[in-house]
């Protein structure tokens, strides 16, 4: 059984259509990749995910229980970690995860709430009241929610943005346990490092509709490729290498050029081409595509 399906969500906003018809299977253990610019649906697909929203047509399940008509079953079965910091300001840390306790229905789960807040560095503020917690805290805190109920399929949704270096790796240690112990992490990012990292599998959103969707390895192989990087003392490229040049945002120094190839073995007729035009090679690298080649990629199709 999925952790999450999903099929043929539509949600509109007046004359927005914020999802056009996404369908996802998210399986059981997976780490999974939601990404996609600002605007794409993103959060507006999460928040349906966990019940916070309505779609307009569609249907999603997690673990086989319907959000809407079974939703106290797949509410318990989910925990979310939001974008927006809220809190009650009124509340210490620790009182604060034992009263998300008691939404689920758990009573003396403080050893559970004692690890979550070592795991999250958490310990030295369980007697702090929330509104004297920084920016960084406040987000571990909202980790630490979503994690009280011990929930099998996690939803980070930026759960790292504009916070520290230090977080971020505390966040991604924990997490990247609890994945391994059997968790389902559905994670959507800016960081697209994090994502390549951490991610077994992803999709892109555009516009509110799945305009990718594959293993990591398979996505960076298929659609980018590498990038032979030539610096030339002498000479020029050749006009039968120009179809090769790849389009980047990056200004491309005089003399260098960045050529795509999808194979090691494409790389010796490049350079054979080159001699034989009577180019003089300064430096060669052969660099392989990463997530954000791809993403760029995708984001730039048909504009």
């Amino acid at each position: 059984m999925a952790a999450i399906q999903i099929s043929n969500i539509e949600k509109r906003y007046r004359s927005l259509q914020a999802l056009g018809g996404v369908s996802l299977t998210i399986e059981e253990g997976e780490f999974f990749g939601l990404l996609g610019p600002n605007g794409a649906g993103k959060t507006t697909l999460i928040s349906i995910i966990a019940g916070l929203n309505r779609a307009d047509a569609g249907q999603v399940s997690i673990h086989g229980h319907d959000v809407v008509s079974d939703y106290r079953a797949a509410r318990s079965r989910i925990g979310v970690v939001p974008q927006e910091l809220v809190f009650d300001p009124f509340f210490t840390v620790r009182e604060t995860l034992r009263m998300q306790s008691g939404y689920y229905g758990l009573r003396n789960n403080d050893a559970w709430i004692d690890e979550i807040m070592f795991h999250l560095d958490l310990t030295h503020k369980a007697d702090a009241n929330t509104r004297a917690l920084s920016g960084g805290m406040k987000r571990r805190l909202l980790v630490a929610q979503a994690l009280v109920h011990k929930p099998p399929v996690i939803v980070l949704d930026e759960p790292t943005a504009g916070v520290d270096v230090e977080l971020r790796q505390t966040l991604w240690k924990f997490i990247s346990r609890l994945n391994k112990e059997g968790h389902t992490i559905v994670l959507t990012t800016h960081y697209l490092e994090e994502a390549e990292a951490l991610c077994n599998r992803v999709a892109m959103l555009k516009a509110g509709k799945v305009v990718a969707l594959d293993s990591m390895q398979a996505l960076i192989k298929r659609i980018s490729g590498s990038q032979l990087v030539v610096r030339l003392a002498q000479g020029g490229l050749p006009e039968a290498l120009r179809g090769l040049v790849s389009h980047t945002e990056e200004p491309v120094q005089e003399g260098v050029f960045r050529l795509r190839v999808t194979a090691p073995n494409e790389v010796e007729p490049i350079l054979a081409c080159l001699r034989e035009s009577g180019a003089v090679i300064e430096d060669l690298q052969l660099q392989q595509a990463d997530l954000e080649d791809v993403f760029i990629q995708i984001m730039g199709e048909d504009k």
